[in-house]
């Protein structure tokens, strides 16, 4: 059964808050709910259907639930692959909606790494009964040098340049300039990112995404209902989901999850890829970019690196603007899970109510895509291509 028009996004809401040592998780999670039933123009009783990820406290969508006063639940689901889970989230909507298991799902995250002190640069204590633990933990893996491994691999294989990984830092920057909330504003040039200090060879401090407080909410509605509010239609066109893993020893660091999500959601949404005016895509690092733009098919693989240069991400200039909130590389990156606001971001051009200095003209189709995980070992994929009506 494909789930190609079956629902619609109705309600977005980013958080705005970048640092919040005042707020709960809990809170956040309440307070970006509330700003999605408000864009949407929906009461909290219309609820009848919650998605949460490992963000979410407590009992997750148990203490979620609870904590916001959801008392007309009928479907929950709490799917976890990271960063990517609310792109999934919105595809699992879309099918309870269609098989009839709710009318109006509502979505959120929020998280506060960056009051929590975290970073990128910390050994993740997964404990002792991950089945991965025993044989990777001696080695020192953290979310940075993980990363930094995938560019190096693509490097040596197809010749990427740190130049080329550069230039969609530069992208989001020319698109964070005019995002009042983004945490880094400032307009940087290839040689700004070069210059500034490794954090993991050959990844560069501005290679990295920001550390972020903050969350997100997004609202999943069926056709009928959708179309009752007086908003604009963002309609689910296509989607999918992977999950890609060491795979037993036999590793190639040189693709993603995206390599199957993406051709999944292309067929089903029928669309090509000419068909695309806009794309949000996962950045927690420069490399997660040009992986998945070639995974995704924009490009051939290993030829990312020509691609995204030469401004060709930046809105009003290059083929595919990308990110033009400033994505996780300058805007924010809300509970080290930046997922959500690819969706939000898509959902603004869509709708026509991005800045008027990054709107994509005559926007009428859109992908999103995310990872969770790490890139270097073990991630989920999840990959939304949605359309204005």
């Amino acid at each position: 059964m494909t789930i190609r028009d079956k629902a619609y996004i109705v309600g977005a809401y980013e958080h705005p808050t970048r640092k919040a040592p005042d707020k709960s998780v809990a809170q956040l999670h309440a307070e970006s709910a509330k700003g999605a039933l408000e864009d949407a123009g929906l009461k909290l009783s219309d609820i009848d259907g919650y998605f949460c990820a490992g963000d979410a406290p407590g009992l997750g969508m148990i203490s979620m639930a609870d904590y916001m006063g959801l008392t007309n639940l009928r479907h929950v689901d709490s799917t976890e692959t990271g960063g990517c889970s609310y792109l999934i989230h919105v595809s699992h909507a879309a099918q309870a909606i269609a098989a009839g298991k709710c009318d109006i799902a509502l979505i959120t995250l929020a998280g506060r790494p960056r009051s929590a002190g975290a970073s990128g640069l910390q050994p993740r204590n997964w404990g002792a009964d991950i089945p991965d633990v025993p044989f990777e933990a001696p080695f020192g893996p953290v979310t940075v040098n993980s990363y930094a491994m995938v560019a190096a691999r693509h490097m040596y294989e197809y010749g990427t340049t740190a130049e080329q990984l550069a230039w969609i830092k530069v992208a989001a920057s020319h698109h964070a300039q005019h995002n009042p909330h983004a945490m880094l504003r400032d307009v940087v040039t290839v040689e700004d990112v070069l210059n500034s200090p490794y954090v993991a060879t050959p990844l560069h401090r501005l290679d990295c995404c920001v550390v972020s407080d903050g969350g997100g909410a997004l609202i999943v509605a069926r056709p009928e209902i959708a179309k009752q509010l007086k908003r604009p239609l963002v309609k689910l066109r296509g989607a999918g989901e992977s999950v890609k893993g060491q795979l037993g020893g036999n590793i190639d660091l040189t693709y993603s999850g995206a390599r199957k999500s993406g051709a999944d959601a292309f067929a089903e949404a029928k669309v090509s890829h000419q068909d695309i005016k806009y794309a949000s895509i996962y950045d927690s690092f420069t490399i997660t970019v040009l992986m998945q733009l070639e995974d995704l098919g924009f490009c051939k693989k290993g030829e990312g690196g020509k691609f995204v240069a030469d401004g060709n991400l930046i809105s009003g200039v290059g083929k595919l603007p990308f990110n033009t909130d400033g994505g996780g590389l300058c805007n924010n990156h809300p509970a080290n899970r930046g997922g959500i606001t690819k969706v939000i971001e898509a959902v603004r051009q869509l709708r026509g109510e991005a800045h008027p200095a990054v709107q994509v003209k005559n926007c009428d189709i859109a992908l999103a895509h995310g990872t969770g995980g790490l890139l270097g070992s073990r991630h989920g994929s999840a990959t939304l291509i949605l359309e204005r009506e």
